[in-house]
C-alpha cells in the first residue's frame, strides 16, 4: 500500500459530521429518523433560532440561523428540540476515539469535525480505503453519518468534505484545483466569509480563480497578510501541519447571553453581568488560567454592537475580580439604551503557574486571606449546588431570571470546554 501514498507529500482527511446535533438525536431516538427535525433554543423566546436541522427539514428550505417561526412556516410538521450538549459531547468523544484508531495525528477543530494525517498509516490500507472504513465505523458504531475529504493538505481536505453531503467521500488532488475549485464563487471558499468576499469583489475578485490570479499588492492592501494566505489556498497551497495540541491553544474565554426581552434596568443588567462573570471564572478555573485583560460585549435593541476591553495591572481569575472589571467597563460604555445581548470575555490568558502578581503588601494579604474562603465556598457549591451560598446583596429577584436571563444562547461548538473536561 505504501506506493499509493506520496513519497514526499502528505495525505490529510477532513472528517465532518453531517447535521451533527440532529443526527445524534436520531441515533438516540430512531423514531425521529426520516422526519424533519431541528435543534433550536426555546421556541417561546426570541432566541429561538435553528442551530442545525436534518436533511429532511432542509428539503423544505429550513436553514441554520433561521428563526423557528419562519422554519415552521416553511415546514409545519417540523419537530423542534432543545439541544442536549451532554449527549453531543459523548457522541463527539466516540467519533474522535475512532479517528485515533487510524492515526496519532488527529486535530479536533470543533465538536463535530477534525483533521487526520494518515501519511504514515499505509499499513491500514489506501487513503480511500481508510476513509471508507472510518465512515462505515462511525456509522455502524455510533449510528452517525459523516462526510470525508481526502487531500494532500488541510485546505483541500476541508473543501473536499463539503462537496458531498451526507455520507460523501471526495478526493481532491492539487491537480484538480483549476478544474474543480477555480470556477466556484470566492464566497464558497473555506476561509472567505461574506464580508471578505464583498471586499474582494471591489478589486474584481469574484471567483476562486480570480483570487488565485490576483495582484499581491492589492490583496495585501485590502486584507493584509491574510490576503496573501488566501491566494495561496486558492492555488491549492497549504503547509499547515496537523497539530493534536492545537485545541489547547486558546487566547480567550468568554460567555454571552441574549436577553428574553430588551432590558434597560441597570440593576437587572448588572445581575446578568455577574452571572456571566461567574461562568467565565468557572471555565478559567477548569483550564487553570488567568486573564490579563477583560472585555465586554453590548448589543443594543437596534442590533448595534460594541466591544470594549482593558488591560489589567494584575491577571485575574476569580468571579468577583472579573465582575468588578467588567462592571466598570459596562458602566463606562453603556449609553443607557435597552440591551438585547451581553457578553464577558477574559483574554490574554496566562497559565496560573506562570502568572506573577505585582502586589503590594496589603493587597497580597487580602489575596492570601481570600483563598481559603473561596476554596471552601467552591467545595460547598460543588457538593450542594451553586445556589447554596451567595452574597446577601444584589439578590433582588427577577421573574424567571434563572430560566431566562442566564441562559446561554451561543451554540458555537465549544470544543475547548469539551476537551478540558476529560
Amino acid at each position: 500500500m505504501k506506493e499509493m501514498y506520496p513519497k514526499k507529500g502528505r495525505v490529510i482527511l477532513h472528517v465532518d459530521m453531517n447535521s451533527f446535533y440532529a443526527s445524534v438525536e436520531m441515533a438516540f431516538d430512531p423514531s425521529l429518523k426520516g422526519k424533519p427535525l431541528a435543534i433550536a433554543g426555546n421556541p417561546k423566546e426570541r432566541r429561538g433560532i435553528i442551530v442545525t436541522c436534518s436533511y429532511e427539514a432542509r428539503k423544505y428550505g429550513v436553514k441554520t440561523t433561521m428563526p423557528i417561526w419562519e422554519a415552521k412556516k416553511l415546514c409545519p410538521q417540523l419537530i423542534v428540540m432543545s439541544p442536549n450538549f451532554e449527549r453531543y459531547r459523548a457522541a463527539s468523544h466516540g467519533m474522535f476515539d475512532i479517528l485515533h484508531e487510524y492515526s496519532e495525528l488527529v486535530e479536533p477543530v470543533s465538536i463535530d469535525e477534525g483533521y487526520v494525517d494518515i501519511t504514515d498509516s499505509y499499513e491500514l490500507g489506501s487513503p480511500l480505503e481508510i476513509a471508507e472504513r472510518i465512515q462505515k465505523q462511525i456509522l455502524s458504531q455510533l449510528d452517525l453519518p459523516c462526510s470525508i475529504g481526502v487531500a494532500p493538505n488541510r485546505f483541500l481536505a476541508k473543501m473536499a468534505s463539503d462537496m458531498k453531503k451526507p455520507l460523501g467521500i471526495t478526493v481532491l488532488r492539487k491537480r484538480d484545483v483549476e478544474k474543480v475549485l477555480w470556477p466556484l464563487p470566492v464566497v464558497e471558499m473555506h476561509g472567505v466569509g461574506k464580508k471578505t468576499a464583498e471586499k474582494l469583489n471591489t478589486i474584481d475578485v469574484f471567483t476562486i480563480k480570480d483570487l488565485a490570479m490576483a495582484n499581491d499588492i492589492q490583496l495585501k492592501a485590502l486584507l493584509g497578510i491574510n490576503g496573501l494566505r488566501l491566494k495561496e489556498r486558492a492555488n491549492g497551497i497549504d503547509d499547515r501541519p496537523i497539530d493534536p495540541e492545537a485545541a489547547n491553544e486558546f487566547k480567550s474565554v468568554g460567555n454571552s447571553t441574549t436577553l428574553p426581552s430588551d432590558i434597560a434596568n441597570q440593576h437587572q443588567l448588572l445581575l446578568v453581568l455577574e452571572s456571566l462573570a461567574e461562568k467565565v471564572a468557572a471555565r478559567m478555573k477548569r483550564k487553570k488560567v488567568m486573564a490579563a485583560s477583560i472585555g465586554i460585549t453590548i448589543r443594543y435593541k437596534d442590533r448595534k454592537t460594541i466591544t470594549r476591553s482593558k488591560k489589567l495591572l494584575n491577571p485575574v481569575s476569580q468571579k468577583e475580580e472579573i465582575y468588578a472589571e467588567s462592571k466598570q467597563l459596562f458602566l463606562k460604555n453603556w449609553n443607557g439604551d435597552s440591551i438585547r445581548l451581553l457578553g464577558v470575555t477574559g483574554a490574554d490568558l496566562i497559565e496560573k503557574e506562570q502568572a506573577v502578581k505585582q502586589l503590594d503588601f496589603f493587597s497580597y494579604e487580602r489575596e492570601a486571606k481570600k483563598e481559603p474562603l473561596l476554596e471552601t465556598v467552591e467545595r460547598l457549591r460543588l457538593k450542594y449546588g451553586k445556589g447554596i451560598i451567595d452574597r446577601a446583596v444584589e439578590k433582588a429577584p427577577i421573574k424567571d431570571s434563572k430560566e431566562n436571563i442566564t441562559s446561554e444562547t451561543s451554540f458555537s461548538k465549544d470544543f475547548l470546554d469539551f476537551f478540558s473536561d476529560e
